[in-house]
């Protein structure tokens, strides 16, 4: 393999402490949610006002044009809920408007070609955002402050703009080619004469305006979370979603509700692990971790036996989802977060775009750039996962609240797309089964093991853990690169069951992830 600059690093990351910590792939997003808890606020209202913050600081990744799930543990209630906000496809949608048109691969899920991309790109990839209801109905349901509190710092980054870097750079870069062919989304992303834009020799700070989501994020202040979906604001989303050839109504819009559902719920190592179930990668998680079984148990650092166990299973446990749920696996676009507090409340919240810049539409009237959830469907007809109206698709999301003695112990998930669930999964084993502290885990190399091609190793595993695993299955070491991340990006808050001190931390690779606490 051939060595690269970062071959000769050596990257290490604190983990953030105090009485409550809100964890973000994006640390200024994290920065807002702490301040929501240091102003009295629970878990639950600094996740929504991260979520809501982290949309202007990070557009390619989520934002109110998106969808997402989060596991919540309610300590009033004292029991774990999933909020379901992920997409529907249009009451109205036309399955003939995706029409295969080649054998494809012809993108990361390995569907077949779609006529123009509709699928990927374009006001046709968009399914009905339910970001906004879903934060909402967590608010209302578990949350202690008024709508106006969490979204007043979402609102002022919203008004201010992106604040330009390099990494910035390097997602306009590579979403250029599809941002162009919109002009609000050409306007906003690439406003230095349709070019990536640049900062001066001397690094001063630049802002990108985000075309009109500062005046959007006032009017949902003003009028509420409905009023995404519901009235004037509404009417506007509808009006360019239809101007651009979308399916989606003013009644789609109106009829979309976020759910408060059962998680899935199972054991492990004295511990309940709690996981958005249904149409998500939590029961890929559950099978996963019900194939290694005893497997993975020991003390300290995870050795050949444990990686072995990983791959094995989670090589089994993803050959069953693609087969009999019809799921592709994909590296998407997605953020996660987690938040909790002194009282006990814990949140695990992953919320996605999907691909880079969603569908690269942002939409004139209201600066939103939307999701292409309709990429999460298989365009191939009379499956499970085939395209339809009014239907929900298949997602990799895998937000996990772990109990321990019946007391909320950590929360924890990640982006990635494909690779979420097997860093959810070796990180938590790590915690359940090796006793590791937190911030040792994350900083312990891991592998990617998606249910399609060879499993990759990062090459700073040991030569008896590569070789432990390459006499079971194929593999292929790679890189653990800063960009494009080598694999997934996790987050997760551990309570100490005694002191209750909360600790946060990030993926050690990630330059913008980060934590605060209270």
């Amino acid at each position: 393999m051939s060595e690269s600059l970062t071959s000769q690093w050596k990257v290490t990351k604190q983990a953030v402490r105090g009485k409550g910590v809100v964890v973000a792939q994006n640390w200024r997003a994290a920065q807002a949610g702490a301040e929501i808890l240091r102003k009295g606020g629970n878990a639950i209202d600094a996740a929504v006002a991260t979520g809501l913050a982290i949309g202007p600081l990070e557009p390619w990744m989520s934002g109110i044009g998106g969808v997402g799930f989060m596991t919540i543990w309610s300590a009033k209630e004292q029991r774990a809920w999933t909020v379901d906000y992920g997409p529907i496809s249009a009451k109205k949608l036309d399955s003939s408007n995706y029409r295969i048109v080649g054998p494809g691969p012809a993108n990361p899920f390995a569907w077949p070609d779609i006529f123009e991309q509709r699928n990927e790109v374009g006001y046709h990839s968009i399914a009905v955002p339910g970001m906004v209801a879903g934060l909402a109905k967590a608010l209302e349901r578990f949350g202690s402050l008024k709508w106006q509190d969490v979204i007043a710092p979402g609102l002022a980054l919203a008004r201010r703009g992106m604040e330009l870097d390099w990494y910035m750079q390097v997602m306009i870069a590579n979403g250029a080619e599809h941002l162009s062919r919109f002009p609000a989304s050409k306007a906003a992303y690439l406003p230095d004469d349709g070019r990536v834009p640049t900062l001066d020799w001397q690094g001063n700070v630049r802002h990108i305006k985000l075309g009109n989501l500062g005046e959007t994020y006032q009017r949902l202040s003003d009028g509420g979370p409905r009023a995404f979906y519901q009235g004037a604001l509404a009417h506007d989303i509808a009006a360019d979603l239809q101007a651009g050839g979308s399916a989606i109504s003013y009644d789609d819009l109106a009829s979309y509700e976020a759910r408060i559902v059962e998680p899935l719920s199972f054991e492990h190592g004295g511990t309940t692990i709690n996981v958005a179930g249904g149409l998500t990668a939590g029961p890929t998680l559950r099978r996963a971790i019900e194939l290694v079984g005893q497997r993975t148990k020991g003390k300290g650092a995870p050795d050949a036996g444990f990686f072995g166990a990983i791959a094995d299973a989670m090589h089994r446990a993803y050959d069953e989802r693609l087969k009999t749920l019809g799921d592709k696996p994909t590296n998407s676009c997605t953020t996660h977060f987690c938040a909790a507090d002194a009282e006990g409340n814990m949140v695990a919240l992953t919320q996605t775009l999907m691909s880079l810049f969603g569908s690269c539409v942002m939409l004139p009237k209201t600066g939103i750039t939307m999701n292409n959830g309709m990429l999460w469907f298989d365009p191939e007809p009379d499956r499970p996962n085939s395209i339809a109206p009014s239907k929900r698709p298949l997602c990799n999301i895998c937000p996990v609240v772990v109990v321990r003695d019946g007391k909320p112990w950590f929360c924890i998930g990640a982006s990635g797309g494909r690779r979420i669930v097997p860093a959810v999964t070796q990180l938590s084993l790590m915690l359940i089964d090796r006793g590791m502290d937190v911030e040792v885990a994350f900083h312990q190399p891991r592998v990617d093991v998606s249910g399609v091609g060879p499993i990759r190793v990062n090459r700073d595993l040991p030569d008896d853990v590569k070789r432990a695993i390459a006499a079971k299955l194929p593999m292929v070491e790679v890189a653990n690169h800063v960009s494009p991340l080598g694999f997934a990006n996790p987050s997760c808050i551990v309570r100490d069951p005694t002191t209750g001190e909360l600790t946060g931390m990030n993926e050690v690779m990630s330059p913008w992830a980060g934590g605060a606490a209270q």
